[in-house]
């Protein structure tokens, strides 16, 4: 798994995108929050909308043992993401279960997954980005499956993400430049959402410390501090870390 640990500082902090907000609200959510399922269409939709290389997006997760589209913004998408589910591999899978970026920055080159690769380039697929999205608990629950009809467009916001993502990128925020203001929200998003992680799983360590729980029993404890309070996960591991500093 090479996705971050630590907390690091949130890239374009200027920007007041929603698809930002989302991002960051997602990471404090319980995963099996009943809002959760909208978040998911929320984001796939505004990446498609916001981010100018995207022609398509899609989230792709498990739900009853299944792999299935959770969200997307075309029909194209969803026959992109059927051809993985029927040869039980590609990217967005990958994606998910690896809890790291995958890109095929050229769809026509791609070997491994064949079956991606012929219904991606019949329908005019020339690069993809799979994401790993996560939720409260801090694993990935998701991946946020990005489609583009030029691969050179999507180069610049494939190598922001995978910055974002690597932990022994001394500097986060030195993205390459050629990102428009969606791929920023995007890139600000997902280091928000680290952050928010990076806080409640000093929360949880501290909870376990306390309490000689293991990890499950004290995300549990967690969640029902947050729900007695009305207020977030990422709220909640705040006022824990507050009271250990008296």
């Amino acid at each position: 798994m090479t996705t971050r640990q630590d907390p690091s500082p949130v890239p374009y902090p200027h920007l007041q995108s929603p698809l930002s907000a989302c991002l960051i609200a997602l990471a404090g959510t319980p995963d099996d929050a009943s809002w959760v399922e909208c978040q998911l269409v929320t984001i796939a939709q505004l990446s498609a909308d916001l981010i100018t290389p995207i022609a398509y997006s899609s989230v792709t997760a498990y739900r009853d043992d299944a792999i299935t589209t959770v969200a997307t913004d075309s029909e194209i998408a969803r026959a992109v993401d059927q051809a993985q589910y029927d040869e039980q591999d590609g990217p967005c899978l990958a994606a998910l279960d690896t809890a790291s970026p995958v890109a095929v920055p050229d769809v026509t080159a791609t070997m491994r997954w064949p079956g991606f690769r012929d219904t991606a380039y019949r329908l005019g697929i020339r690069a993809s980005l799979s994401i790993p999205l996560f939720a409260g608990r801090g694993t990935a629950m998701a991946a946020l499956n990005l489609y583009g009809r030029d691969a050179t467009d999507l180069a610049p916001l494939t190598a922001a993400v995978w910055a974002t993502y690597d932990p022994h990128d001394p500097c986060p925020r030195a993205h390459p430049h050629g990102l428009d203001h969606g791929g920023e929200a995007l890139v600000a998003g997902l280091a928000g959402a680290f952050a928010v992680r990076a806080r409640i799983q000093q929360a949880i360590g501290v909870i376990m410390a306390i309490t000689h729980r293991a990890p499950d029993a004290a995300y549990l404890i967690l969640r029902i501090r947050a729900a007695e309070a009305g207020t977030t996960l990422a709220d909640a591991a705040t006022a824990v870390m507050e009271e250990q500093r008296w």
